[in-house]
């Protein structure tokens, strides 16, 4: 007898549908094969679901099994399999009597029948509300996390048993609640802009940054609090809406990365990796391609501190991700891609020892280890940065006067009205942030004075802009433009945007 049992398989960020089919044969010595390019954990879903079968009052003929995973050249990983698989089999040996066809099975199966946490459940709900199935069983775990998804009915389930009982109508199980999404407001950050003394520059940039999602790289001195500063930035930036909420999930539930009852993201990513981090680990890849930092990153920020140190290769393959807002990795059995729009918050020292142009020591760099310093970060990278920025060391009055700085609220509710002002702006478009912006909208949103364009006009000769840098000039300057709710961009505007860019012309 046959039965077939929908399923789904993550590629990338993407869930797509699989059948898993059933066969029983009448005939033949008693046998176990999946077929349909499993890996090496779906392969072993046949232990898993022999023993939990076992174990929860049910039984596996003695007869030759088939169990196909449908289309046959989609490559199939991870343990998701084994509930449809188990499903399959009772339906297919008679011991269960059921109507499937407008379902959608994920789960993995301890031997004693019981349903484990799964991975990318999120992706799976959306894709049996995008094929029209009615219903998705999924792991109680993980249900509130499926239950984002609305238009679908998302059933919660303990164990194999408790859904044998609940198709044969011996016990009733109800739809998770639809799972509220409420963004935070920021209150959870561990740092504030009102711990920082002094530093009045480096705020004011850093809140046009946040305001425009343009990337940032601070120099300066051990102990000058350019640590400080990025650890406070994820403080002033606006709350996710929920359409960004759900594309960060989805990132975190493919790779398993969603704390404990977490069923969606509500805070914007921090990412911090270690500059001793691989190519693998920031950018993506793997033998079961995973996302990296960058992706992880996505719709928040990525720190990297002492930038020059991380390794040239990972330097160099930040160009694409920082210009497309997207990564792509490719291999021999094809290509997946993986969105990766975030804000670069770099950070590096003057020198391999730190204290070149500092008041307080002496550098003892020779000029050659910081000519190759510097060199390790190379033109084109630092031409996707909008803001480069000094951060010099605190004056002593400011550090220990009593006047108390402003804090993050105050800071983030400028930033949050003037990035009202873009997704108006925007509306429509795919385009949420000015960073973002393409040559056409360039041109269609960056209304400027003939004054101001006198400025910039003479500031590209002068400073050998590049196209791109004259393009990203305009965008910072259409951000500061709306922080200080102007319509059109004005002579200080671009006068404040290329004080930032010359930090890194010169």
């Amino acid at each position: 007898m046959l039965a077939k049992v929908i399923s789904g398989a993550n590629v990338g960020l993407e869930s797509v549908p699989v059948t898993v089919e059933v066969d029983i044969a009448s005939q033949g010595l008693p046998s176990f094969t999946l077929v349909g390019l499993a890996d090496r954990a779906v392969e072993e879903s046949k232990e898993r679901v022999r023993s939990a079968l076992r174990n929860s009052e049910a039984d596996l003929p003695p007869k030759k099994i088939t169990v196909n995973l449908a289309p046959a050249d989609l490559p199939k990983e991870g343990p998701a399999f084994d509930l449809p698989i188990a499903l399959g089999i009772l339906l297919a040996s008679g011991q269960l009597v059921s109507d499937l066809s407008n379902t959608l099975a994920v789960g993995e199966l301890s031997l004693d029948g019981s349903l484990r946490s799964t991975h990318g459940i999120l992706s799976f709900a959306i894709l049996a509300k995008e094929i029209g199935l009615k219903r998705l069983f999924v792991p109680k775990v993980n249900a509130p996390e499926a239950a984002v998804v609305d238009g679908i009915d998302i059933y919660p389930f303990e164990d194999i048993l408790q859904i044998f009982k609940f198709l044969t109508g011996a016990e009733e199980v109800l739809p998770q609640p639809l799972t509220e999404f409420n963004s935070s407001d920021g209150n959870l950050y561990e740092y504030d802009f009102r711990d920082i003394k002094g530093q009045e520059m480096a705020k004011r940039a850093l809140e046009i940054a946040a305001t425009g999602a343009h990337n940032v790289i601070l120099k300066g001195p051990p102990g000058a609090g350019k640590t400080l500063l990025a650890r406070a930035f994820p403080s002033i930036l606006p709350p996710l809406t929920k359409e960004e909420a759900l594309e960060v999930t989805r990132i975190y539930s493919i790779c398993g990365s969603l704390s404990p009852g977490e069923a969606i993201v509500t805070t914007r990513p921090f990412r911090s990796p270690h500059h001793t981090a691989s190519y693998v680990g920031m950018i993506g890849g793997g033998n079961n391609i995973k996302p990296g930092e960058v992706s992880m990153a996505h719709r928040g920020v990525l720190f990297m501190d002492e930038l020059p140190e991380f390794p040239r290769q990972v330097l160099e393959a930040l160009r694409q991700p920082l210009e497309d807002r997207k990564v792509t990795i490719s291999r021999a059995s094809g290509s997946l891609t993986f969105p990766s729009q975030f804000i670069l918050l770099a950070a590096h020292n003057p020198c391999p020892c730190g204290f070149l142009g500092s008041p307080n020591k002496n550098c003892v760099c020779m000029p050659g280890q910081i000519s190759r310093y510097k060199k390790r970060m190379s033109g084109p990278l630092l031409d996707r940065i909008d803001i480069h920025l000094d951060v010099p060391y605190v004056d002593v009055e400011k550090l220990t006067g009593e006047k108390v700085p402003e804090d993050s609220k105050t800071v983030r509710e400028r930033v949050k009205k003037a990035r009202e002002l873009q997704y108006k702006r925007f509306q429509g478009s795919g385009i949420l942030t000015n960073s973002e912006m393409k040559s056409a909208q360039i041109k269609q949103f960056c209304q400027i004075t003939q004054d101001a364009m006198d400025l910039l006009k003479m500031a590209i000769s002068q400073m050998n802009l590049s196209a791109r840098g004259y393009h990203r000039v305009l965008k910072l300057s259409r951000t500061i433009a709306d922080l200080a709710d102007q319509e059109n961009i004005l002579s200080e505007h671009i006068a404040e945007a290329l004080t930032y860019r010359a930090r890194e012309e010169n």
